[in-house]
């Protein structure tokens, strides 16, 4: 960090501990707003899974600084609630039965990841307790009733398909070898990618699927090699995309397009992998130059935390707690009139206004991100793009 802008934090951080003490002081005269959530603090997705709770810490620390959670009558501090899910879907399903008629928590936040998010849909429906989710995409949540979850993603798996399939045309890709981790998420974006692949006249000529505990990926990947693809698309998790990456290098896998689903976008992705990250394609529509907003979170989230956020979970999971925050000082904790502020709402947040159609986020374009000199930026689509795509041209 330069000096100049080590000062200017100085200063801000200097303004903040002068405003706290009466900040605090309002804050405490009101009881606390209650908030629950569960999060994957072990199994196979804790390593996704602090990028996620990072930001929901972030906000709450904001949040109380300005007073606590405008409710529309009185500002009352945020308190968590949170349990370990244990990266168990049917174990995050109990939690959140308990969190509404246990815990009586006043507004909910999402838990990590896809399964999970499915697994709680049906327990927010049966309880009719609104909330807004974030590290989840499923096209099946379209067919649920609108009124008790909302997804702030634009990586919905059918969008997924149709622009991935656009940009390798784009890019003159005849080939591809697919992989497919066999979670939900990833299972269900090679539903679409498919048929997506095979009207841009795109050939699959590897198409394996994997265990989401795999531990060595060499039998794969020496398949991939013999079939010398132009691209290899990983529909992988952060648990087993470093794996891959790794393993590709090893192997000398000459594939000049590279894409990994989930996990380059997370700070310790680069950090572990060094200059073999490069120009890795991932799934992500947001940049810290997409807003002032987006920016000032960038900048809190580094000095916080020592790390960058990670660009896809961490903005998802930030902006879910600003729609909230939104929609509560609008309708406060009455969950039949916060479940209208949402559905109806048009909310500011760091990756600019969001609006709902059913469940889905329908304003925000699908995207790509790509590691560049160690820096992630938007590659796709063209009007959203901080730089252009370039090949992996070594690791």
């Amino acid at each position: 960090m330069s000096t100049r802008r080590g000062i200017f934090n100085t200063v801000i951080t200097a303004a903040f501990a002068l405003a706290l003490p009466l900040d605090s002081a309002l804050a405490q005269g009101a009881k606390p707003v209650r908030i629950g959530f569960s999060i994957a603090k072990t199994g196979i997705f804790a390593s996704a899974a602090p990028s996620q709770l990072n930001a929901y810490e972030l906000w709450r620390e904001q949040v109380n600084a300005r007073g606590g959670l405008d409710t529309g009558r009185e500002k009352r501090p945020v308190e968590f609630v949170q349990y370990d899910d244990q990266s168990n879907p049917g174990q995050a399903a109990k939690i959140y039965e308990k969190l509404i008629t246990q815990d009586k928590v006043d507004l909910l936040l999402a838990p990590w990841g896809t399964p999970t998010h499915i697994a709680v849909a049906p327990v927010l429906e049966r309880l009719k307790f609104p909330m807004v989710g974030n590290t989840a995409a499923s096209s099946r949540l379209r067919d649920l009733k609108p009124g008790n979850i909302w997804f702030t993603t634009a990586a919905i798996p059918d969008r997924i398909g149709k622009e991935l399939a656009a940009m390798l045309k784009e890019n003159g890709v005849k080939s591809v070898a697919l992989l497919t981790n066999v979670l939900p998420f990833s299972k269900e974006i090679k539903g679409f990618l498919e048929p997506a692949l095979k009207s841009a006249a795109i050939a699959i000529s590897v198409n394996e699927e994997y265990p989401p505990d795999v531990k060595d990926m060499t039998a794969l990947l020496t398949k991939v090699k013999q079939a010398n693809p132009d691209a290899v698309l990983a529909l992988s998790y952060p648990s087993d995309s470093p794996l891959y990456v790794r393993q590709a290098k090893e192997l000398g896998i000459g594939a000049k397009f590279q894409f990994v689903l989930i996990g380059p976008t997370i700070d310790f992705f680069p950090k572990l992998l060094g200059s073999a990250a490069n120009d890795i394609v991932t799934v992500g529509e947001w940049s810290p130059a997409r807003n002032a907003r987006a920016k000032a979170f960038y900048d809190a989230y580094v000095a916080k935390f020592k790390e960058k956020p990670d660009y896809l979970d961490s903005s998802l999971s930030f902006l879910s707690c600003e729609i909230l925050e939104q929609a509560v000082k609008t309708a406060g904790l009455d969950r039949s009139k916060l479940r209208e502020a949402i559905g109806k709402g048009s909310f500011e947040t760091i990756n600019g206004n969001i609006k709902f159609k059913g469940v889905e986020n329908t304003v925000t374009k699908t995207g790509f991100l790509q590691i560049q000199n160690g820096e992630v930026q938007q590659v796709w689509p063209a009007s959203m793009s901080t730089a252009k795509y370039r090949p992996k041209t070594s690791w």
